[in-house]
């Protein structure tokens, strides 16, 4: 039975709230409702967005054949399998992550767990915690040939197969991929117990609600007709032609008026019930808008602060869960609407609620490309860092070592790296040293620009708590808009924005000795030599683009010696 369409309201002050109704009546006029349901690509750029628009009418789609992800309950349930891991980066793993966090393991079912790193710790400790006998792994790329997905296959396949033998490893294996992708045939090589297909018309950040969300849903227990059935009234509602009663249609007309105004950072406060909805909406925000210098910079699990800790590029979205609210973010929220920041409440009638939410912000960040000019199907610059990783890695296979810059500064075992667009940049700091290359590095933020922390270490409570300490101290100081992303899921995300979007970024990328490391089978390399190339690939590209970068890299004894960045921030910024 469908469930109650989840309210939304806001306050936008007088100007945005005028440039709203302005943009919604032109909507209506051009029955640009229509064309997006229609596929008309004319909406957009006219350059194919109609081969990705797919995911407008997978909710019917999959109510009209559940046979195929009912399949996948029963192969764990009352099964041996106590854990099910998936092997995913960005839109194959994000929305698992979410069902994972919300959703308490549900009864004669597997515990889902997701790995979306290849830090060796990270892989190193996941390990430690399953019994590889009663674990079944999904496999899950669209490509196919994700370069993480394939080598935490590679290690965990050759892992069971030392436990279960040659013949029989492959059963512990199921691959979600789209047809004809290198994945569909390694899985049928080795014989995995499935394979479940995607949609090639929906592209990998519009797919929670196609095979690559609810194949995982349905192996943890989840009521898959359920999840669909509540994304409906979500659906019937953006289908509405009067823009004003148009959910998606609104909120997105809200986002692009927002960053039209300068507003361009998307501020997400979220229940701690669903939070990690926002690495999902992150993802499809930054990947989606951030290109032809244009973007929505989507600002996640950023600490809520004081009313003035805030500047005028901030547009704040309250998710809220209705079921379970937080005190403490309602009244944050009461005083950030009291001194007249624009906000958006969306209240989430229960955690199943949250697939309307899916179609609600697939439909908003569609109609906001719209109105900005670009086409949000598209990623034009992710696979600039992924070439660049790759050229890095074939150096390592020639030279046995990955190429460096030498660092700037080594103190106490830490090294700042500059880019060499940057010498005159680390030539003005003063004095020479780590705390003055940091101070010189965080006073290029200006008003309008976003700091963002690009982490490749484990995410870990600790590490949150201390790139936290960070992100807080800066966007107090400094009022500009905070990010953090763990690499290298991040470059799956946010990564778009970053190269594509405006030149607004302040980075500085942290990495880190690895204290433990593995062997990729087939690779002749490590989980750290690929990390480590792609954050090399990433800081070399984001320089090469003009971007503001300083590289961080601290010792194998991480805990101190990310605590002593963050006592070098707090310096750099008395």
């Amino acid at each position: 039975m469908n469930g109650p369409l989840n309210r939304t309201s806001f306050q936008l002050g007088r100007e945005l709230q005028t440039r709203l109704e302005d943009r919604l009546i032109d909507w209506e006029r051009a029955g640009n409702t229509t064309k997006l349901w229609n596929k008309d690509a004319r909406l957009w750029t006219n350059s194919g967005e109609e081969n990705w628009l797919g995911w407008l009418t997978l909710v019917e789609e999959q109510l009209e054949d559940l046979r195929p992800v009912q399949d996948a309950a029963t192969l764990v349930c009352g099964s041996s399998f106590d854990q099910v891991v998936l092997l995913g980066m960005g839109g194959s793993s994000l929305c698992p992550d979410l069902w994972a966090s919300t959703f308490p393991q549900q009864s004669n079912f597997p515990k889902l767990r997701v790995l979306d790193s290849i830090v060796p710790a990270q892989v190193v400790e996941l390990e430690s915690e399953l019994q590889l006998e009663k674990t079944l792994f999904i496999v899950s790329s669209k490509s196919g040939n994700t370069i993480e997905a394939r080598a935490l296959m590679e290690y965990f396949f050759d892992r069971v197969q030392a436990t279960a033998g040659p013949r029989n490893a492959g059963r512990q294996f199921i691959a979600i991929t789209d047809p004809g992708t290198p994945l569909e045939e390694v899985a049928r090589q080795r014989d995995f117990r499935r394979v479940y297909y995607g949609k090639p018309d929906v592209g990998g950040r519009f797919s929670a609600l196609s095979s690559f969300g609810l194949v995982p849903a349905a192996l943890m227990g989840l009521d898959i007709r359920r999840l669909l059935t509540m994304a409906q009234p979500m659906v019937h509602a953006c289908r509405r032609e009067r823009a004003t009663e148009n959910p998606g249609v609104v909120l997105g007309a809200i986002m692009a008026e927002a960053a039209l105004s300068g507003r361009d950072k998307l501020t997400l406060v979220i229940s701690p019930a669903i939070a990690r909805l926002g690495a999902w909406l992150e993802q499809l925000i930054a990947e989606s808008t951030g290109k032809d210098g244009k973007a929505i910079i989507p600002v996640d699990a950023e600490p809520l602060g004081d009313p003035d800790a805030y500047g005028t590029d901030r547009l704040f979205v309250y998710v809220r869960l209705a079921s379970s609210p937080d005190p403490l973010q309602d009244r944050g929220i009461e005083r950030l609407a009291a001194a007249g920041h624009p906000i958006v409440r969306i209240d989430v009638s229960e955690p199943l609620a949250i697939t309307q939410e899916f179609f609600r912000w697939e439909v908003a960040t569609s109609v906001a490309g719209a109105i900005l000019g670009i086409n949000p199907f598209d990623q034009p610059h992710v696979q600039l860092s992924k070439d660049e990783t790759q050229r890095l890695l074939q150096y390592y296979q020639n030279q046995t070592h990955l190429p460096d810059y030498p660092p700037a500064v080594i103190e106490n075992e830490l090294k700042v790296f500059l880019h060499p667009s940057d010498r005159d940049f680390a030539e003005a700091a003063s004095p020479h040293s780590m705390v003055g290359l940091l101070r010189a590095h965080l006073q290029r933020l200006k008003p309008g620009d976003y700091f963002a922390l690009l982490a490749f270490l484990p995410s870990e409570a600790s590490c949150d708590r201390l790139l936290q300490e960070i992100r807080r101290s800066i966007r107090d100081h400094y009022a500009v808009a905070t990010t953090c992303g763990y690499g290298p899921r991040y470059l799956h995300s946010t990564g778009q924005a970053h190269k594509g979007g405006p030149n607004t970024g302040v980075f500085l990328l942290v990495t880190a000795e690895d204290a433990v490391d593995r062997n990729v089978p087939g690779c002749g390399c490590t989980f750290g030599t690929i990390k480590m190339a792609q954050a090399l690939g990433d800081f070399q590209v984001l320089g090469n683009l003009g971007r503001r970068i300083v590289r961080v890299h601290l010792p194998a004894a991480l805990q101190p010696g990310l605590e002593r960045l963050v006592e070098l921030v707090t310096q750099a910024l008395s």
